[in-house]
């Protein structure tokens, strides 16, 4: 059985995420076009601020978070150790979650980092299909 990170509280916009993007922080403004892309990836996203850091879940279920950090932004995504990544971005070694890192100056690979959230969000959907 697959397991799934649940949040029921999540809703289509979650005030409070809004305020932590615009809580003036340079790094949390380098993570905000990666979690709009996580909104965009369809209409039964949800989303939810989870221990501190804007989460997108399908439904209830966490597929994808941002973090911000001293020197880095952090894409991360809950069954990362589960998607393809042929251009090698995924960091982390735990179980279950990866996360890319991104950094002021430093060029991210656009098309990849799409294809990771595009991916996670039919990972998602796939484990909801597969656990009714």
């Amino acid at each position: 059985m697959t397991q799934i990170f649940r949040l029921p509280s999540a809703v289509r916009r979650d005030p409070d995420v809004e305020a932590w993007f615009t809580a003036g922080d340079e790094i949390r403004r380098l993570a905000a076009p990666w979690f709009a892309r996580m909104r965009a990836c369809g209409p039964d996203v949800r989303e939810i601020l989870h221990d501190g850091c804007p989460t997108a879940c399908v439904g209830d279920a966490a597929f994808g978070y941002v973090g911000a950090f001293s020197a880095h932004a952090n894409v991360g995504f809950f069954h990362g150790a589960s998607l393809d990544d042929p251009a090698g971005l995924l960091e982390g070694s735990g179980k279950r979650m990866r996360h890319v890192k991104l950094r002021w100056g430093h060029p991210v690979d656009t098309p990849a980092l799409e294809t990771l959230i595009a991916a996670a969000y039919r990972d998602i959907l796939s484990r909801l299909a597969s656990s009714n």
